[in-house]
């Protein structure tokens, strides 16, 4: 198995396939790494290295009390990078994961980062605010909390069909896709689980992105009922100093499975950019 032991001591799994210029990514709350699986096999395929980590908690990763914030899956990541010595990566983030890239940025530089991808990400911040006042009440957040707290195994199959756009008019279902999300999720502790909902809620990224200054590509779905768009994508590109923004339209939050076609596309021709 894959592993480094970080500095405190915490195992984080990772996977990392095929040669070439490296691509590193970052998954969504609460899943794993194998949530990239369709842009790492097809990037494998093109002749990049790819390389997928367990946010700790998370997958096959430790699962400590400690460090569940997001400093720390910030510097876990950059321990990843100095471990695999990878240096000109381009690093892609979903959701969460698009937090932790922005915090890796923002604490450690963009020396070993060529290029970066923000996938239906959080940042700049996802919770209202006086200076954020298209963000989500705070009772969203709360509501996630305590649905993790009183049944974690039944609300995350519930919030499959809004992650899968599931419940707009034509929908696909794909039993498939629901079981796989909740197999994950399950995979992660509830309490990295509960304790992720602040982190990717709460946290102020306005900073992180100003320091973006390699290009940034920024992908959102318009009907994205878990981040929305007015709340993370478009207002992130107000920030970044070298961002591109690509709306894609109807696309749920799950945009890695359910248009992975479309961004796998998208990833290749912004790396050979």
């Amino acid at each position: 198995m894959n592993s480094i032991t970080v500095r405190d001591g915490t195992l984080i799994h990772f996977t990392d396939w095929g040669h070439g210029p490296a691509v590193v990514f970052s998954h969504g709350w609460p899943l794993q790494g194998d949530a990239w699986e369709d842009q790492m096999m097809f990037l494998a395929q093109h002749g990049y290295r790819v390389i997928a980590h367990d946010r700790r908690g998370h997958g096959l990763s430790s699962k400590p009390w400690h460090g569940n914030d997001m400093d720390t899956y910030a510097d876990d990541l950059g321990q990843l990078l100095e471990a695999l010595d990878l240096n000109d990566v381009m690093l892609v983030g979903h959701s969460t994961g698009g937090g932790e890239v922005a915090r890796y940025i923002g604490r450690h530089g963009v020396g070993r980062v060529a290029k970066a991808v923000l996938v239906a990400a959080v940042p700049p911040q996802m919770v209202q605010s006086p200076t954020n006042p298209d963000g989500l009440p705070m009772a969203v957040f709360d509501g996630i909390r305590a649905g993790v707290k009183a049944d974690r195994a039944q609300f995350f199959r519930d919030l499959t069909i809004p992650f899968f756009g599931y419940n707009r008019d034509g929908a696909k279902i794909s039993e498939g896709m629901r079981e796989t999300f909740w197999l994950q999720g399950m995979q992660c502790s509830i309490h990295s689980a509960y304790a992720c909902i602040k982190q990717f809620s709460e946290t102020d990224f306005t900073d992180d992105l100003k320091k973006m200054t390699i290009p940034t590509l920024v992908v959102h779905g318009d009907d994205d009922q878990i981040v929305p768009i007015k709340t993370a994508g478009e207002r992130a590109m107000t920030f970044l100093p070298q961002g591109t923004l690509h709306v894609y339209p109807g696309a749920p939050h799950a945009i890695p499975a359910t248009h992975k076609d479309q961004l796998n596309e998208d990833l290749l021709a912004f790396l050979r950019k």
